[in-house]
């Protein structure tokens, strides 16, 4: 297998950076990229612990769920989940964090990089409960650089195209893959219970 193992020969595959893709880079968060995460549904968070050992973790919710502070600072509310809790865990061993934001129907995404620290501050968790509902905790994000991301990722992939989003059972329920993967997971109990769960404990 050829594999590359510098600097040098990456550069030499890939050509220069184009001119609008090295000058894009913000140190902040403009308007533009404020708008974008104020009407932002859905990201992705990636982390990586003490080790190097990488974590994606989607994070949902109405648009709006982060909170732009100010053009330096994010706030991510920390719903209750599985509490496997690996993005925290990650953020108390290693800081940095790499953020990409989604737009429902459209093809850009923002990226967003800096540190983070989990904060349980009373006051942030007023300002990100759902309902009367606190988070657990914030994730508060300084942000070190902001960037609009091309959208050809998205248009190869058509994520957005309905006529090619998958039929139902073309693949199987995460009752069923759980089955499969661990000794005595019963099916049946474990759908009746993930679909209480997404009734009743999303908050």
């Amino acid at each position: 297998m050829t594999t590359i193992q510098d600097k040098i020969s990456l550069r030499d595959r890939y050509g220069k950076v184009g001119v609008r893709a090295a000058q894009k880079e913000l140190d902040r968060l403009d308007r533009h990229c404020r708008r974008f995460i104020e009407l932002s549904p859905f990201l992705v968070m990636a982390t990586s612990d003490a080790d190097g050992r990488c974590d994606a973790s989607p994070k949902g919710d109405a648009p709006g769920f982060v909170r732009v502070q100010d053009e330096q600072t994010l706030l991510i509310p920390d719903r209750i989940g599985n509490n496997r809790v690996d993005s925290l865990e990650n953020i108390l061993a290693n800081p940095r964090i790499g953020l990409i934001f989604f737009l429902p129907g459209y093809q850009e995404t923002l990226r967003v990089n800096g540190r983070a620290e989990i904060s349980t501050d009373p006051a942030l968790l007023d300002a990100t409960a759902h309902a009367g509902k606190p988070p657990k905790s914030v994730i508060v994000v300084t942000v070190e650089q902001a960037y609009m991301h091309c959208g050809k990722a998205l248009i190869r992939s058509h994520l957005w195209d309905p006529a090619c989003h998958l039929e139902k059972g073309a693949f199987p329920s995460l009752a069923r893959v759980l089955a499969d993967q661990i000794d005595g997971v019963d099916v049946a109990e474990t759908e009746v219970v993930l679909a209480d769960n997404y009734k009743n404990e999303l908050y």
